[in-house]
């Protein structure tokens, strides 16, 4: 099974990754990829380089960022495999751990709507 995991930071909090914590996930990252559990990561600029759209009543409006009515927002977002929900928690957790003590950040991992028949990839011609 496919499973996203959005980690959502405080921007407020301007923390920066130490050069220990930027090798730390380096290495996960190549584990997990060598594994063949990690499909994509990715960690994301600051709301304030963003836009959000929104449909309501039929009409699309836009707002840039930053976005002050949200304090946390996803900073990064990791696409994995895993055999279980159990599995997908601990990959979660794998990715908490590695950012130690002095971070407050929390990780939702959500599996992927099955496809149903087909490959069920956005890149996939059936």
């Amino acid at each position: 099974m496919r499973f996203l995991s959005m980690i959502r930071i405080d921007e407020t909090l301007n923390q920066a990754p130490s050069e220990r914590l930027l090798t730390d996930m380096q290495q996960l990252m190549e584990e997990m990829t060598r594994n063949g559990s990690l499909i994509a990561t990715a960690g994301l600029t600051p709301s304030a380089d963003g836009v959000r759209l929104r449909l309501r009543g039929g009409k699309i409006t836009a707002t840039d960022g930053p976005f002050t009515e949200a304090k946390e927002v996803i900073g990064g977002y990791a696409l994995f495999e895993a055999a279980s929900k159990a599995e997908a928690i601990a990959i979660g957790r794998r990715f908490l751990e590695v950012h130690g003590e002095g971070w407050d950040i929390e990780c939702e991992v959500r599996p992927l709507q099955d496809q149903g028949a087909g490959c069920g990839r956005m890149d996939c011609v059936e």
